[in-house]
């Protein structure tokens, strides 16, 4: 079996997991008054699973490969062609990301991670980038904060006055 379904089966798996916990355990916990609402806070999560799973038996059953396609079947032997370093800096600043979040503030280091994240992969019209990811900073910002309710430091901690 080919490294790609061996992956969707690991991925089916992790959904599956996902989907039992979703579907069986997470209603019990409700309250009575909670199980009367028409969306209960397993409803995305079902709906994640669910399509998890669809996805990966769409992978696992070779669905998505046709007869044009050029085959893209990992080669393990050339694993220095593929970007490993620059996936790898990727999730490390993830990483850092969720470490600074309090200490830079939600704004800062969200921006930062977009930005230096995008530059990684490639682009390089920076005044775009930085557009691009101020606006989505603020963005994500104002609808957990103000929309959602969640209350997120949007700055430094030095800058906070509590």
């Amino acid at each position: 079996m080919a490294l790609d379904r061996w992956l969707a089966l690991f991925i089916a798996l992790i959904f599956l997991i996902y989907g039992y916990t979703a579907f069986f355990q997470m209603d019990g916990l409700l309250p009575p008054i909670l199980q009367r609402n028409p969306v209960w806070p397993s409803t995305f999560p079902k709906i994640l699973s669910v399509i998890g799973v669809f996805g990966a038996l769409f992978v696992l059953m070779n669905i998505e490969k046709t007869d044009r396609q050029i085959s893209d079947d990992i080669i393990v032997k050339n694993w220095r062609l593929y970007k490993i370093f620059d996936a790898l800096t990727l999730i490390v600043g993830m990483v850092i990301y969720a470490l600074t979040l309090r200490s830079l503030g939600f704004l800062a280091a969200t921006f930062l991670f977009l930005s230096l994240g995008a530059a990684l992969l490639g682009e390089r019209r920076f005044l775009l980038l930085i557009v691009v990811s101020g606006m989505a900073s603020y963005g994500i910002w104002y609808l957990v904060d103000s929309v959602l309710g969640i209350y997120m430091t949007p700055f430094p901690i030095f800058l906070n006055v509590s």
